[in-house]
């Protein structure tokens, strides 16, 4: 028998790929960094060939680690949302590069509708708000580049996916287009009340329904793999966008419990239960996951720039030649001097959603050194996450511990100066791949190999970081970040 489950991680800067044995331990893992594209500023695009080429050299690795494809019982596929292809249906060839989350392109076109009073009926509809963020309005402005793909796209001849529909199209050889249900909840087309695509927000963005994959819960079968693939066919059962897949990885499964994961961009996400939420803070309502016949719903605030400010401090200003050096240089220094980095490098994310925000040093000296700016980066990401955490009190959510993962959690100072500033207790698990664990408990799920996600061993701690600053300090730097923000989008108003 099968003893393994494989889940596919296609992240923004990389695709992965980890075997799990049936008690969740890693046994095989495989991972293929991702080019970036950059033609324009606030343009960001990936291959989507490179990325179906990765997928296929890593799912081969791990599955040669572990003696074969009869090895592999399911997979699971989790991905970096609201990336979006468009394809022909006939040749499978995508039409253009995919738009990543993080493009900027169609910010007029948000910008625009809101003017026009539309973004509380997406909101009411759709859960989220007017952003170049999410997939629709960048499907519009693909189709919208040639008049010939607008109407091959109403005749049904296109299809429109988020990374893991890309890739189940490609796995099982063309037979399947559809999506699972959290990221069909990243579109701006989808209508999370009804659970079903919306026919008005399709109206309003301009996007032709026969575009749209086929909506299926997370622990849905997606069909089975192309036997030329891998060797024989494996079912697809288990799919969840990165973040929701983080937070059944972290067995977020009750009510208020949350969960942030800290990557290129950084997610903080609660489980709000059965029923959809609204918030009065400028957070996103979307789906938790759907498993065993019930939705759940979560409220989510988004951070643009987390890891990446770190990249930029190696690879844009090169103060840092790895990013284990950011934790060296700030823990040198008693205090940050005075300088904050409001790290705006794609606009700025919840609770502020200000596509034209962009970044900014304030507090500089004569004294400022290269340390004082790598700091900087590294508290942003601590000061983002405390006006996350306080738009969810003010919905009237209670968070008193945070679930952490994500490559900058290797970063103890940044862990600690989490736990001051947010006043929360902050816990990380010990094997950090919780994005591919959440994919790798739903695959199991969707073929029966584990009873319920309740069932799946808990994970163990890695550390656990409880607040030790001060009051009086925690408000002068949180007053002190409060002003960099209002200066950054005083810059962004002209």
């Amino acid at each position: 028998m099968s003893t393994h489950i494989l889940a596919i991680d296609q992240g923004t800067t990389s695709t992965r790929a980890i075997v799990f044995d049936f008690e969740f331990k890693p046994r095989a893992s495989a991972q293929v960094e991702l080019t970036q594209h950059y033609p324009q500023p606030g343009w960001v695009e990936h291959d989507p060939e490179e990325i179906w080429a990765a997928t296929l050299q890593v799912c081969r690795d791990v599955i040669a680690q572990v003696g074969g494809a009869a090895q592999i019982a399911a997979i699971g596929i989790t991905n970096q949302r609201e990336t979006t292809i468009v394809w022909d249906r006939k040749s499978g060839a995508p039409v253009h590069r995919a738009i990543v989350w993080q493009d900027r392109r169609t910010a007029d076109v948000c910008a625009g509708l809101r003017e026009a009073g539309r973004e509380r009926g997406v909101q009411d509809a759709t859960g989220l708000l007017l952003d170049p963020y999410f997939s629709g309005t960048k499907i519009a402005w693909i189709l919208d580049r040639d008049p010939i793909l607008r109407a091959r796209a109403e005749a049904g001849e296109l299809a429109f996916g988020t990374i893991e529909s890309f890739l189940v199209w490609r796995l099982t050889g063309g037979r399947v287009h559809a999506s699972d249900i959290t990221n069909a909840s990243r579109t701006l087309l989808f209508d999370i009340s009804k659970r079903a695509w919306s026919e008005e927000m399709c109206a309003l963005l301009r996007v032709p329904q026969a575009l749209l994959p086929e909506v299926r819960a997370c622990d849905a079968n997606f069909g089975d793999t192309d036997s030329s693939h891998f060797g024989a066919a494996i079912p697809i059962t288990g799919m969840a966008g990165d973040q929701q897949a983080a937070l059944v990885g972290h067995a977020c499964l009750e009510p208020g419990m949350a969960k942030a994961t800290y990557g290129t961009g950084a997610f903080l996400v609660m489980n709000m239960g059965a029923a959809p939420p609204r918030s009065q803070n400028r957070l996103l309502a979307t789906i938790g996951y759907e498993a065993a016949g019930a939705a759940t719903y979560a409220l989510e605030g988004s951070i643009f720039s987390a890891g990446a400010s770190v990249q930029w401090l190696r690879d844009g200003l090169k103060i840092i030649q790895s990013s284990a050096e950011s934790e060296k240089l700030a823990a040198r220094l008693s205090d940050n001097g005075g300088v904050y980095l409001v790290p705006a490098f794609a606009g700025l994310g919840a609770p502020q959603w200000n596509a034209e925000a962009r970044g900014t040093i304030v507090g500089l000296t004569r004294d400022s050194s290269a340390a004082h700016i790598a700091r900087a980066a590294l508290e942003a990401v601590a000061y983002q996450t405390r006006g996350l955490l306080g738009a969810l009190r003010a919905d009237g959510a209670r968070v008193e511990a945070l679930l952490v993962d994500g490559g900058m959690t290797a970063n103890a100072w940044l862990m600690q100066f989490l736990a001051d500033i947010c006043e929360v207790e902050v816990a990380c698990p010990a094997f950090q791949e919780v994005t591919a664990l959440g994919a790798a408990k739903l695959g199991a799920l969707g073929c029966g190999r584990l009873r319920n996600l309740e069932a799946a061993p808990p994970a163990q701690l890695r550390g656990r970081w409880s607040p030790l600053m001060g009051r009086a300090e925690r408000d002068r730097l949180r007053g002190a970040w409060a002003a960099a923000i209002a200066s950054t989008l005083r810059f962004a108003e002209g």
